[in-house]
Parts: C-alpha cells; structure tokens; sequence
C-alpha cells in the first residue's frame, strides 16, 4: 500500500498557532519535504520534533517530486510544509499533488494558518465572495495588465505583494481599478503586525511616504456596479451593503462614494426611490 502525502500548513508568524494535529503529523511521518529546511528546523526544534527532513521548493520541485512519489508508493508518508501557511498556495506543493493523484497515492489536508484568510477576515471587506490572485507581476506594464484583467471581478481582490512595490501597485490599482476601498495588512500574527484600511489613493500616498516592511496583503474592494449590474440604483446599493452588516448611516455613505454623490444628494434619492 502506498503512503500518505499530508499538506502540513504551519505558523505564519506567531509559533503558537500550529494545531494539534499538525503537530502529531510532524512527529508520525517517515519524512517532511521543506520549502527551507532551516526555516523549518527551528519550528521543528521549538516543539521538539525530530523528523528527517528533505528540500522542497520552486528551484527543484519537479526533479524531486518524482523522488518522493518513489518513497511515496513504497509505502513512506511525508508531509509537505513551506516556511509559512499552507503548502500550494503561492508556495511549492501542487506539483506533488497532482503526481500523487496521478499515482493514487492519498493527499491529506492538514488545515491552519494561512496569510490570505487571516487578511480577509480582518480586512472589513465582503467575504461572500473573493478572488486571490496571488502575486502580481514584477514588471510594471504587466502588472497594469493584470490588474486591467480584474478589473470587473464581482469579488474582494486578494494580492500577496512585496514590500518595495507596494507603493506602485497601490498607484497601479488607483488609476486602473478606480478609487476604492482597500486595506494593506503586513506581518500578520508577528510583533509589528498592522492592518491599514482606506481608500486606495491614501494608501498609496502613504506607502510613498512610509517604506514597509515585512510580509504583505493588499485587499481591494469589489467592483460594486459589476458584481451587481442591476443595483445601479441608490435604493439597491444601501440593501447591498446592509446585508453585508453596515448600518444605514454607514451604507448610505459608501453607495454615496461608490456613485461619486454628496451623501445629502444620496439622502435624498434615496428618500425618492423608496416612495415610488
């Protein structure tokens, strides 16, 4: 009988948020396959898990992934970690997955922390429906491509960025997605964690200013007239960001900012649709 492949995600920050049953995986499998061994040993270290441990990462995981599905089939059971969240999220991992289903070799999830989650949940911003785009592209005219490609998605948009682009691609976002709400949520779970909300024009202007650092979440408002085409109405804008838990003041206020109105010129459509 083949091993087990188990999906191990670990601590992004914080040591103390690893689970359990994480942590018995850790200790029980034959091997764990890194994305940074070093990185890794000091987790292992830290709750006195003794586990051999293999390199994993983007530079050899297709050579080695035909190495552990080898070890994988003769019966040995590995877990996949990377140096923080869950493997196979904008971290090496799905290669191995989709050669162990290939081999019919079993892929366990082992759930936990993961940065785009803990960002959402936080940010303030619809949950009910969000797209995570990973990374953005490096180069300048393909990073306004992509974000030009999103930007009707009817959903909360969820970039991982670095810390020297944040700057731009907070102004790249400005002026091809529109003002915005939008939120930058850095070192989640550490010390220095922060999570900055405002319009996309204020964040940009303020990360010009203010050099960041560390891991980042940049977490930008859907487009409301596309996720709704028919609530072009002040009526439907104000039910649609109360069902998503603003009071009235407050959801007159956005649908006000979203049509580019004063909130008394909203008022008072708002008073004439609803008595017709």
């Amino acid at each position: 009988m083949p091993g087990t492949l188990y999906l191990v995600a670990t601590p992004i920050g914080n040591l103390s948020d690893i689970t359990h049953r994480a942590l018995q995986v850790l200790r029980d499998v034959d091997l764990i396959a890194c994305e940074d061994t070093r990185h890794t040993h000091k987790l292992l270290s830290h709750y006195g898990i003794t586990t051999k441990t293999i390199s994993y990462h983007e530079h050899n995981e297709q050579q080695r992934a035909g190495q552990l599905i080898d070890q994988l089939r003769q019966g040995s059971s590995i877990a996949v970690v990377t140096d923080a969240g869950t493997p196979a999220v904008s971290d090496p991992g799905f290669r191995l997955v989709r050669a162990a289903i290939e081999n019919e070799v079993p892929v366990v999830p082992v759930p936990g922390p993961s940065a785009l989650i803990s960002a959402l949940v936080a940010a303030g911003l619809p949950t009910d429906e969000f797209f995570f785009a990973g990374f953005l592209p490096a180069r300048t005219n393909a990073r306004r491509a992509r974000l030009s490609e999103l930007q009707s998605v009817p959903g909360t948009l969820i970039f991982y960025e670095a810390p020297h682009r944040l700057a731009a691609t907070l102004k790249d976002a400005y002026e091809l997605l529109g003002e915005r709400d939008a939120v930058v949520a850095r070192e989640l779970t550490k010390v220095h964690e922060e999570i900055r909300r405002g319009r996309l024009s204020e964040l940009a202007a303020h990360y010009e200013r203010e050099d960041p650092r560390g891991e980042i979440v940049v977490l930008i408002d859907r487009n409301v007239i596309s996720a709704a085409p028919q609530q072009s109405s002040i009526a439907a804008l104000v039910d649609q960001f109360e069902r998503e838990g603003m009071d009235q003041r407050g959801a007159l206020k956005k649908a006000a900012r979203e049509l580019g109105i004063s909130r008394a010129e909203a008022y008072r459509k708002l008073i004439s649709e609803r008595n017709h």
